[in-house]
């Protein structure tokens, strides 16, 4: 039970950080955030179920692969790892690049209603479609799941990934819908940005270690 609950946390500490990582699916939430609150949650709710998606299909096709080819796991390990390094990297030199968002929250209001569900739907597109959101999963699974992954931990992965992915985008979307923390993390952009590529490449330095050592 405590090796469950260690990896359920791992996991999930991994992937609040891969969450806040700036992206595709941050800068959609926040230019309809800068528009809308209302479809900013709904985009939330919808990269929450892009997330489920990947932590699902991710879940199976690891576990499929590791036990018809035991050394994939130690491959996806190194793989995964350098991957991270150079996302870190990306993240870390572009913090100095502005956020480019739509300043349209003057629009009428008649103009951001009943879009609830077509902005779900593009938050889902926008999560699904981006490849490098499976190379992140894969990489965080393989980091911290066990060979054989107990039932209770198959379930409650893809439960704790749809919260953090809906959580952190609906923070993202509630603050950036307000002028005041707009501003803030627009003045802190670098900061937070150089802080989210840290932690990424450690988290890649960790996996390759641990495939060159064999585990």
């Amino acid at each position: 039970m405590m090796d469950t609950t260690l990896s359920l946390l791992g996991i999930a500490g991994a992937m609040t950080v891969g969450a806040m990582s700036p992206g595709p699916s941050f800068v959609m939430v926040a230019r309809t955030a800068v528009a809308s609150r209302s479809d900013g949650l709904a985009a939330a709710l919808g990269m929450g179920a892009g997330g489920l998606v990947f932590a699902i299909a991710a879940l199976a096709g690891l576990q499929a692969a590791f036990l018809a080819v035991p050394g994939l796991y130690l491959a996806i390990k190194g793989f995964g790892g350098a991957y991270l390094i150079y996302l870190g990297f990306r993240i870390w030199r572009g913090a100095r690049q502005p956020l480019a968002m739509t300043q349209d929250a003057d629009a009428p209001s008649t103009r951001r209603r009943g879009r609830g569900r077509r902005t779900f739907l593009l938050g889902l597109a926008t999560q699904v479609s981006n490849p490098k959101t499976a190379v992140v999963y894969a990489s965080i699974f393989a980091a911290f799941l066990p060979r054989e992954v107990p039932l209770v931990l198959a379930l409650a992965v893809p439960a704790v990934i749809f919260c953090i992915e809906t959580g952190w985008y609906a923070i993202v979307a509630l603050a950036l819908s307000s002028a005041a923390p707009r501003s803030a993390y627009l003045r802190y952009k670098v900061w937070i940005d150089r802080a989210a590529g840290g932690v990424m490449g450690l988290l890649g330095l960790r996996l390759v270690w641990s495939a060159v050592r064999g585990n």
